[in-house]
């Protein structure tokens, strides 16, 4: 029965991603209600697998923030950091506060607030990328101006995740040490990505794929492991492993890894849906919904701002602002992080709703909004 139900299982999420191609919209909110289905009060229950899928996912989640890692360069890092700077400050305020005053105004502790914050700060990069693809906008500039936002978005994120992490798994018991080694880890890695990726993409090259992709896949379990035993999530480790690769590598990753990316994003949010009761969404749903219109215009004014600065149109500038929309694999990190450590808190359903409202508004926005200025 094992077999036949996992056999069901990944057919039901082949399913799912046909129509989301078809439709034009990322799976991920239909990965996510697929799980509220088939969870706990949902329409069935999984029975047989469950512990398989609940150890897929935690790999799945650790592949998939180690392919976030991936999706830059040390050499974007920089010219992100050159040319986009004040735009991420005006990003990180308009985006992060949000999340963070709610957090605060509903009485949740500082780590909760933080994370909540992330929640709402960090566009959809798979989303985004998915988008841009579609659209035949690569060459835009309003793509190139929703990356480089997208790509300092993940390096806050990949400073604020850890201490506030840590925070929260040892809120009863001895936190600043890791606290420290967390940050500490968090900018080495950058910095290593920055000056000294090199170095490690030549140590870990190959002509052969397979050879590659083994090194890649065992890196990423081994920086998940060693993450662990110094008690930050293992996630983590993989997104840092993942910034501290370079092209001509992180190129070839892309390629050989991104259907493992689809596969491990599929089961992740599948899990998430799982382990959430689908009678805890409709309490949050105007909150959720109060938030995405919020962050939407946000985002529209950190798109608008960023592309007024590069000399682009009225529309160019509002089209920049959509693609920033759509919240998606991170926010549901933060979200499954927080199930981990407290599966009674109303953290995860709200921020489930959010991304589902996200996920489904973001891309029709960037649809609807002119594709040339008149």
């Amino acid at each position: 029965m094992v077999f036949v139900e996992l056999g069901l299982i990944f057919i039901g999420l082949a399913l799912l991603y046909r129509a989301a191609h078809r439709l034009g919209f990322s799976p991920i909110p239909l990965m996510l209600m697929a799980g509220l289905a088939f969870g706990e009060g949902g329409l069935a229950s999984l029975r047989f697998s469950e512990s398989f899928v609940q150890t897929t996912a935690e790999i799945g989640i650790l592949l998939l923030l180690f392919m976030l890692g991936l999706e830059y360069s040390g050499q974007e890092l920089r010219e992100a950091l050159q040319t986009h700077l004040p735009d991420a400050l005006v990003d990180a305020l308009l985006n992060f506060l949000p999340g963070f005053v709610l957090a605060i105004g509903l009485g949740w502790e500082l780590p909760l607030a933080l994370l909540m914050g992330g929640a709402t700060l960090i566009t959809s990069s798979g989303i985004l990328a998915h988008l841009i693809a579609e659209l035949g906008w690569e060459e835009r500039s309003e793509a190139r101006i929703a990356v480089s936002l997208s790509i300092m978005e993940d390096v806050l994120i990949a400073l604020l995740l850890p201490p506030a992490a840590i925070l929260l798994f040892r809120a009863e018991g001895a936190w600043l040490g890791p606290l420290l080694l967390s940050v500490l880890l968090a900018t080495g890695a950058l910095w290593f990505a920055i000056r000294f990726g090199q170095a490690l993409t030549r140590a870990i090259n190959h002509e052969s794929d397979g050879v590659l992709l083994l090194s890649l896949f065992g890196l990423a379990l081994l920086a998940g492991g060693i993450a662990y035993l110094l008690q930050i999530p293992t996630a983590i480790g993989g997104f840092l492993l993942g910034l501290s690769v370079s092209d001509p590598v992180k190129e070839r990753a892309r390629r050989l890894i991104g259907p493992v990316r689809d596969l491990s994003a599929a089961i992740f949010f599948l899990t998430l849906g799982l382990r959430l009761d689908p009678s805890l969404l409709p309490p949050v749903l105007p909150l959720a919904g109060g938030l995405a219109l919020i962050t939407g215009v946000t985002k529209g004014i950190t798109g608008w701002w960023a592309a007024r600065r590069q000399g682009l149109g009225r529309w160019g500038r509002w089209r920049t602002g959509a693609l920033l929309v759509a919240r998606g694999e991170l926010s549901g990190v933060i979200a499954g992080l927080v199930v981990q450590a407290q599966p009674s808190a109303s953290f995860a359903p709200l921020v489930a709703a959010y991304v589902l409202l996200s996920a489904f508004v973001g891309p029709l926005l960037v649809r609807l909004l002119p594709k040339a200025e008149p």
